[in-house]
């Protein structure tokens, strides 16, 4: 039988790699989309072996942008986490890797005109309703991929792309400090439960019984240490104004201990039951922001002297994520931090025609 094919841009944003599409070139937001991206990715299936995903979580991802009709944007981005081994689609999160593939691909489809040698997008994010601005190196009125800057996870180097974002504390909890707490105890553990730009949940790799510095591979292996992480995931969700998080991938649960090369503090990130090879954009944020505020189990540890403008080097398994933050008198004013991103694959997805016929 025919199948349905689905114009698709696959791109690396940061760390992570997305399937990238026009919101004309999908069905409506719904069911019927949710089941054109489970087969576009491949999933239910730990291999998806059957579509483009790529068997984790970071490479199970889609972007669906638009042309914005807000004033304040030039497109909206809708973030959709298409879980590999189960039949579901998470929109309940941003993905701040995948942001840095956003403004390219709004170039590359022509919703953005390149003008001059940096090509400013404006972006909506529409999973929690904030704003932010990449800065995309352009040439010869198209993006210029090409360039020195080096980020731990990728091989390789591409051109710097900055990204600036606007007001995301408390993007999806409501709060910065979502309990009105710097510090909460579950199931006997301190912790602290942070959202700016990401919900996550900090608490001292110590406490559960680690050095902090254990591979991923190591700590997934540990059924002990996931099943208390889980306790108190779900207890914190519910403390962090996000419900039920039992089928949710939020918030993000971080072991944090001493930096051991250098930087401002060591993680080890979970989303949620699988240890992150590195660390996501906005958890990343999340973490450094944590490291400013007095009282919470990343100060405590960090002991960073504060400063208008200070750039925090979170360590995670692979190396390193620089945010630099913007301080007034002690207060966080906005974050930004440095990307790189490139095109991978311009083609078609395709799935079944009997799943849907295209529009």
């Amino acid at each position: 039988m025919a199948q349905t094919r689905i114009p698709c841009l696959l791109m690396r944003g940061g760390t992570s790699k997305a399937a990238c599409f026009l919101d004309s070139d999908l069905p409506d937001q719904g069911e019927l989309r949710d089941r054109v991206l489970l087969a576009a990715m491949g999933s239910p299936d730990s291999r998806q072996i059957d579509g483009v995903g790529g068997a984790d979580p970071l490479t199970s991802k889609v972007a669906i942008i638009k042309a914005s009709r807000r004033p304040d944007a030039d497109v909206d981005y809708l973030f959709a986490q298409v879980i590999v081994d189960e039949p579901r689609v998470d929109y309940g999160q941003n993905c701040g890797n995948v942001l840095a593939a956003v403004g390219p691909f709004a170039i590359e489809r022509g919703l953005v005109t390149a003008a001059g040698e940096v090509t400013p997008v404006r972006i909506y994010m529409e999973n929690t309703g904030q704003m932010a601005v990449a800065y995309v190196r352009t040439r010869d009125g198209c993006v210029d991929y090409t360039g020195d800057v080096k980020i731990d996870g990728v091989p390789g180097a591409g051109a710097p792309l900055i990204i600036e974002f606007q007001d995301i504390a408390g993007s999806s909890c409501g709060a910065l400090l979502p309990t009105g707490n710097t510090q909460d105890v579950f199931d006997g553990i301190a912790v602290t439960c942070i959202d700016n730009g990401m919900p996550v949940v900090l608490m001292r790799a110590e406490a559960l019984g680690c050095s902090g510095y254990e591979s991923p591979q190591q700590l997934e292996a540990d059924s002990a240490l996931r099943g208390r992480l889980e306790s108190i995931r779900r207890q914190a969700g519910l403390a962090m104004n996000l419900g039920d998080v039992s089928q949710r991938n939020v918030p993000k649960m971080c072991l944090v201990s001493a930096a051991a090369s250098g930087g401002t503090l060591n993680t080890r990130t979970f989303i949620p039951h699988r240890c992150h090879t590195s660390i996501g954009v906005f958890g990343a944020v999340s973490v450094a922001t944590a490291c400013t505020l007095p009282g919470t189990v990343a100060s405590q540890i960090a002991g960073v002297a504060l400063q208008d403008r200070m750039r925090l080097s979170i360590e995670h398994p692979t190396g390193e994520f620089t945010v630099e933050a913007n301080l007034q008198k002690g207060e966080l004013l906005g974050c930004g931090l440095v990307r790189t991103s490139r095109v991978l694959f311009d083609g078609v997805v395709c799935i079944a025609r009997s799943l849907w016929e295209g529009r």
